[in-house]
């Protein structure tokens, strides 16, 4: 929405200036200089030639990751592809991205299975779970389709009813409360995004989590499923701190991972409902069958993966915490999104461009509309070398995306690229 009261714009820019300021302050402080930023940049082709700025589509991979998965695949036919020793050193690279991952997200390498994106992810829980005629599902108005088409085929089969929570627009502190509001006595899960992939607004998870929690239901407790896709490699995170039952990751977006490798956290108190939805010969222990399936998450992985595509991950997981911590990278990446905020405002009040986003932002991802149609204009900017998301109805826009690589400058280039688009 265009913002009409002067005073309150002025208070916004004040308030962006001031978390600027201290995002800027936690930047300095830290081991990641400007240099340090020159010379880590130069590891992503990918960054060389353009300005990319659709990270929550697609990140760029980094030329270590890629010499990983050429590495693994040599070892791999070194070793003999589907010998002891192979099979092995294979099972070695898991067990070293499921630590790598579990320490990003501040759980136990126990609780995560490690999957090939978050569609899949999402598909374990949703499929997973005993439903039975009447069970009532709530996910928010805000979610990708994707998980959407997941849940009317659950629907269809086995006729639960299916509702939306109108967390679009609203604030963080309003959304636990009308997530409650919208529980039954029959709901059995609860599906949200962490961050809104068409908005960039963070849904306050340890609040709803709470609230599903406390809820009364005539059968088992009100579960919580996350799609992750957005969050992770965005926030700095502690899943078992923020309560959620299932958590669906990918490695290929803010992590700069390959497409092909992801995961599902499940947290141990929720493991007892979910099923696996899946079943093949790497959720066995070796004395299957007399033990049915591994007792922790492994239970829900399934059977031959691109091994190198795990080593490639570990690889870029590496590669981002030599830069900065977790809470270094996202500092800087809120630094960057108000910095980009501010320079859409100026826009905004020159030209028919409308930020969606009325506050200074929190995460990496913003949105603005301009009259003109967001394929067309994403075709304009990425003649000029300039890489964005359209996005669809109903929430049609242009989604621009900053990581903890992105530089100033690039912002800028990008403003400009922009400005001369809409003078045309």
């Amino acid at each position: 929405m265009a913002e009409d009261d002067p005073g309150l714009e002025k208070k916004r820019q004040l308030l962006a200036q001031l978390l600027r300021s201290e995002a800027s302050k936690r930047d300095a402080t830290g081991p990641a200089t400007p240099e340090r930023l020159s010379a880590h940049r130069e590891l992503f082709a990918a960054l060389q030639n353009k300005v990319y700025l659709n990270f929550g589509g697609q990140g760029p991979l980094p030329q270590p990751a890629i010499a990983a998965i050429a590495g693994a695949y040599a070892e791999i036919q070194r070793r003999g592809p589907f010998s002891n020793s192979g099979l092995g050193w294979m099972q070695q690279q898991m067990g070293r991205l499921r630590i790598a991952i579990a320490q990003e997200l501040g759980t136990q390498p126990e609780t995560i299975a490690l999957t090939e994106n978050v569609s899949l992810g999402c598909n374990i829980v949703l499929w997973g779970i005993d439903w039975q005629p009447g069970d009532h599902l709530l996910l928010s108005d805000c979610e990708y389709p994707g998980v959407l088409a997941a849940i009317e085929g659950l629907r269809r089969r086995f006729g639960i009813e299916v509702s939306a929570c109108p967390l679009a627009g609203g604030s963080e502190a309003e959304a636990a409360p009308l997530v409650a509001e919208h529980l039954r006595p029959r709901t059995r899960l609860v599906v949200l995004s962490h961050i809104f992939w068409s908005t960039g607004g963070i849904a306050p998870l340890k609040a709803i989590a709470a609230a599903c929690r406390a809820h009364p239901t005539e059968g088992p407790p009100v579960r919580l499923l996350v799609d992750a896709a957005q969050s992770v490699g965005m926030l700095p995170l502690d899943l078992p701190d923020l309560g959620v039952d299932y958590y669906a990751f990918t490695g290929h977006k803010w992590w700069c991972g390959p497409e092909g490798v992801g995961g599902l956290y499940v947290r141990p108190e929720a493991m007892g409902d979910l099923q696996p939805t899946f079943s093949s010969w790497r959720a066995l222990p070796p004395d299957w069958p007399d033990t049915a399936c591994w007792p922790d998450a492994r239970r829900y992985e399934i059977a031959t993966s691109a091994w190198p595509l795990i080593a490639a991950l570990s690889s870029a997981l590496a590669l981002h915490n030599q830069w900065g911590t977790a809470h270094e990278r996202y500092q800087r990446i809120r630094s960057l999104a108000i910095y980009l905020w501010e320079q859409l405002g100026h826009l905004q009040s020159s030209t028919a461009l409308v930020r969606h986003q009325s506050d200074p932002p929190e995460t990496g991802i913003l949105t603005f509309s301009t009259g003109t149609a967001p394929a067309h204009l994403v075709q304009v900017l990425e003649a000029q070398g300039i890489f964005v998301r359209a996005l669809p109805a109903p929430r049609a826009g242009v989604r621009v995306c900053v990581h903890y690589l992105t530089l100033k400058e690039e912002i800028d280039k990008f403003i400009a690229g922009l400005r001369q688009s809409l003078r045309r």
